[in-house]
């Protein structure tokens, strides 16, 4: 059925290309940003699973 609906739509390569460009840009950014952090902010980010939030009460 999507078979059909697809082929009525003509053509949809631009929907891949878009979709391509989309991945791109923000695979981009992410190696970009972590690039770019600072060092101490990342070994901070880094420790925060392993620190003990004191702000929550046990009930």
């Amino acid at each position: 059925m999507y078979k059909y609906i697809l082929e009525s739509a003509g053509n949809i390569n631009w929907m891949a290309l878009f979709a391509l460009i989309t991945f791109f840009i923000v695979f981009t950014m992410s190696i970009y940003l972590a690039f770019v952090k600072d060092s101490k902010e990342l070994q901070h980010i880094a420790a925060l699973p392993l620190e003990e939030d004191e702000t929550i009460s046990e009930a």
